[in-house]
């Protein structure tokens, strides 16, 4: 998309993406509502386009950020990766509160009274508005993020507000909770935004990329990948797919980092995947086998992804991940990856380093048992300091293990992908990462409102 040579081109498009989510919001309130709303209806908040569709037009504006203006094509799912693409995207997550504002409106248990819902959805495009605080003219304000929002909500129709002073209340912010979570004290500011801090958003529940490990109002859910099915045969074309796909490669690694002369996971990974290939790595196991028994032709490969060329060309990576029984998700800049959920949806078994990249942070996509029963954790201290292969644990465990880790796997690829807006009603009858992030939502919510709530 030609934002910047063609800027009248550009804003036909931002206001045919308003036309089509108020047409959508049209639609969805004259849906037949399900009789089992009760305890899930949710009220959209009603705000000024400055707070949403109105940051958009910024979209080429940073310099130091990526030009944004391609992938909010198709409600933020961005340009088909072809021409006769139905399911693949090149998604950026920056998008995702996009995404979920345009799929809210299609939530079947919404309500226009406030007074009878049991949440408030803000459709504040929080991580668009803090460019400004992270990259551009405002940095030296960023304490100020967020108190614009407060303000209209404080002084218009303060009932909602007040009701239950924001703890019904919950707004998607697409980055990590570390880049709004300056202390409010720091001066000169270092990094990042203060919204988290300020004690007037405490109450309310932030869904993010990833959360911090300590606070409560806060909660990680999955980055949006590149596959957004229309409907149930796609979904169900692509399991297929991932059922048959011959897994010749033991372990992969897709990504960057690891060139440092400083010890850490990523260059353990690289070295040993580099010693693999060299024919200098001697197996203290004899599983190197695949799932029909016969040897894997390649025990270690690497997608390179530095300096982002892997972001939006999901056939890079894909591609091998579909031929790889094991994902390696080292920890980089932060502990979290998107690319765990493009492994899980190549059903390619992920490998973690520690609790914080994924136990410890989607409780309501992968609950404990099945992250037990899908993912290995080997901790990076022990690849890193003492001396543990990664290829010897993984090749310890046994082949029948392995199949029902990748069964387990295959399951859980409708629950962390993102399906496409406007999808078949029979699609809809399988929860996906929206469905999942408002039921947590909602019983968070629920929870929070019960006497003597933290005290216990």
């Amino acid at each position: 998309m030609a934002c910047k040579s063609n800027p009248n081109f550009f804003f036909f498009f931002l206001f045919t993406i308003f036309i089509e989510l108020r047409f959508a919001q049209q639609i969805s309130r004259t849906e037949i509502v399900p009789k089992d709303c009760n305890g899930r209806w949710i009220h959209i908040r009603n705000l000024p386009s400055r707070f949403n569709l109105d940051l958009l037009s910024n979209c080429s504006e940073y310099p130091i950020f990526d030009d944004f203006c391609p992938y909010l094509a198709n409600h933020g799912l961005g340009q088909k990766t072809h021409n006769r693409s139905h399911s693949w995207y090149r998604t950026d997550p920056s998008m995702l509160e996009l995404i979920f504002h345009r799929r809210m409106l299609e939530y079947p248990c919404l309500t226009s009274d406030p007074d009878s819902a049991n949440a408030i959805y803000l459709p504040y495009y929080a991580s668009i508005d803090a460019l400004k605080y992270l990259y551009g003219p405002e940095v030296n304000s960023s304490a100020e993020h967020g108190l614009e929002l407060f303000d209209f909500l404080h002084h218009n129709q303060p009932e909602i507000w007040n009701r239950r002073g924001g703890h019904d209340h919950f707004l998607v912010m697409a980055r990590p909770a570390w880049d709004f979570s300056q202390p409010l004290e720091n001066d000169p500011p270092i990094w990042g935004t203060s919204f988290l801090e300020l004690p007037e958003f405490f109450n309310v529940t932030a869904l993010t990329l990833e959360g911090r490990a300590w606070p409560w109002q806060e909660q990680a859910i999955p980055y949006p990948t590149s596959f957004h099915p229309p409907n149930l045969a796609f979904l169900e074309s692509w399991l297929q797919r991932v059922k048959r796909s011959k897994r010749t490669t033991l372990m992969l690694f897709a990504g960057g980092g690891g060139i440092s002369t400083t010890p850490n996971i990523r260059r353990s990974i690289r070295d040993e995947c580099k010693n693999s290939t060299d024919g200098d790595y001697t197996s203290n196991s004899g599983n190197g086998r695949n799932r029909d028994g016969s040897p894997y032709s390649n025990l270690c490969e690497v997608v390179d992804c530095s300096n982002g060329i892997c972001e939006h060309d999901p056939v890079r990576y894909l591609r091998p991940m579909l031929q790889a029984t094991f994902c390696l998700q080292p920890p980089g800049d932060t502990p979290t990856r998107r690319s765990t959920f493009d492994g899980i949806l190549a059903g390619c078994i992920p490998v973690f380093f520690e609790d914080l990249s994924a136990k410890s942070q989607y409780k309501w996509h992968l609950p404990d048992k099945e992250f037990e029963e899908s993912t290995v954790t080997i901790p990076k201290e022990d690849v890193v300091f003492k001396g543990v292969k990664i290829l010897d644990v993984l090749m310890g465990i046994p082949r029948a293990r392995i199949r029902r880790m990748r069964e387990k796997v295959i399951e859980l690829i409708p629950k962390v992908m993102y399906r496409k807006h406007g999808s078949s009603l029979g699609l809809r009858t399988k929860k996906d990462a929206v469905d999942i992030a408002i039921e947590g939502t909602l019983q968070k919510i629920e929870l929070s409102s019960r006497p003597f709530f933290g005290l216990i």
